[in-house]
């Protein structure tokens, strides 16, 4: 039996978007998740992964900060409210899907990030067809009135207890890469 390494790695890349912004905050944590898989079995690993923690309203499922989600229609445009267990809510426009990915960008929020994106997807890890890899990336700006590390450290908060409890849920063993 073959044990291939999986990587979620949670990583933001904030970059300055206009001359008004006169610097740029990055944000980047990644961490490795491994478990058994048998060998030619990893893309129905990798779907099966998906289909528990990928679908646009599966993070009430298991992030420890949303307590809910609802997802809209307005026309062709999809967008998902999320209700955070203690108060506040997010509200985020789906930009693109496909069968492992999706982008998105938040509209409203109580986050000290402006103009943010990401994307959420599971790939396979690297050359190794029988490994898996889920990656939530994203870029911003600190909001008005916010610095950069502020903006670094609240986004890396969310990434990392999002990918921790998909990790604890999932079982294995794993490896931290900050």
């Amino acid at each position: 039996m073959k044990k291939p390494i999986v990587a979620i790695a949670a990583s933001a890349a904030a970059l300055a978007l206009g001359a008004s912004v006169a610097f740029a905050a990055s944000v980047v944590a990644a961490k490795k998740y491994e478990f058994d898989v048998e060998k030619g079995t990893a893309e129905a690993e990798r779907k099966a992964f998906w289909d528990k923690y990928g679908g646009w309203c599966a993070i009430q499922d298991w992030h420890p900060a949303v307590e809910k989600c609802e997802e809209s229609k307005e026309g062709d445009d999809t967008f998902r409210t999320l209700t955070l267990k203690g108060g506040g809510t997010i509200r985020e426009q789906l930009i693109a899907s496909s069968a492992t990915m999706y982008r998105y960008a938040i509209l409203e929020s109580p986050l000290p990030v402006q103009n943010y994106s990401a994307q959420f997807q599971v790939l396979p890890e690297g050359d190794d067809l029988d490994g898996v890899k889920l990656t939530w990336s994203a870029t911003f700006d600190p909001a008005e009135g916010k610095d950069a590390k502020e903006a670094r450290d609240v986004i890396n908060g969310i990434f990392e207890a999002g990918v921790d409890a998909i990790k604890a849920e999932h079982g294995g063993s794993s490896d931290d890469d900050d």
